[in-house]
């Protein structure tokens, strides 16, 4: 298989069947194509021209297969390596874990606008003017927490659903950008936070954003870089 992804500091679409993919030890074969623009006649377009029929990361390809969704790469994935578990076994835990999914797929715009994914960054300063004038992001953060609790506590954790699957894959973007933005979490959360960002397959993610040292204009609404 083949996953197209941008770049690691930035996409956090593409980090999460990524992040899945290695946690889970699948192999695949990277494929980055570098943000430089998304209008029609940037590179970024025209390397994915061909491949995707929407133009967008990720995209997973196998053999003559292409699968250009999220949720739908985890569906597919899930279903080629049943024995890795990454949905709960429980059909109810499933049930919740693909709910909670889906709702992180389709909202929490607020979080996302106004603290986009930035790995390599810290700006807590930049962090607390948004939590102060934005109450879509407290909202964000708020349900956050509220699910992330149910979860932790139904499960046991110490993961959402006690091991790894695809929920903690999906939030893994988020606990970017909480970190990134030093956004105020209660303890449990913050830890919950703290063991994603320690997960082998996150760590790999985090290492490998932290090298590109690739800083585009577009993805840095908070600070100018040299």
């Amino acid at each position: 298989m083949k996953l197209y992804i941008g770049n690691k500091n930035y996409s956090s679409w593409s980090m999460r069947p990524w992040v899945m993919l290695t946690q889970a030890g699948i192999a695949f074969q990277e494929v980055m194509v570098r943000f430089d623009a998304f209008t029609p006649e940037s590179q970024f377009k025209a390397a994915l021209r061909n491949v995707s029929p929407t133009g967008k990361v990720p995209l997973l390809v196998d053999g003559d297969l292409v699968v250009w969704d999220t949720l739908a790469i985890a569906e597919y994935v899930a279903e080629q390596f049943p024995e890795k578990a990454l949905w709960p076994a429980d059909k109810a835990a499933r049930a919740q874990a693909r709910s909670v999914c889906a709702e992180m797929h389709s909202g929490f715009g607020g979080l996302r606008t106004h603290c986009p994914m930035n790995i390599e960054a810290r700006l807590p300063e930049a962090g607390a003017l948004v939590w102060r004038d934005q109450a879509a992001v407290r909202a964000d953060v708020s349900r956050l927490v509220a699910m992330w609790q149910q979860c932790l506590r139904m499960s046991g954790g110490p993961l959402l659903f006690g091991s790894f699957t695809v929920a903690d894959a999906y939030f893994a973007p988020i606990c970017m950008r909480l970190v990134t933005y030093a956004l105020p979490l209660p303890f449990d959360v913050q830890a919950y936070v703290q063991r994603v960002c320690a997960l082998p397959g996150v760590k790999a993610w985090i290492d490998g954003a932290l090298a590109e040292q690739d800083f585009l204009d577009f993805e840095e609404p908070y600070r100018l870089h040299r």
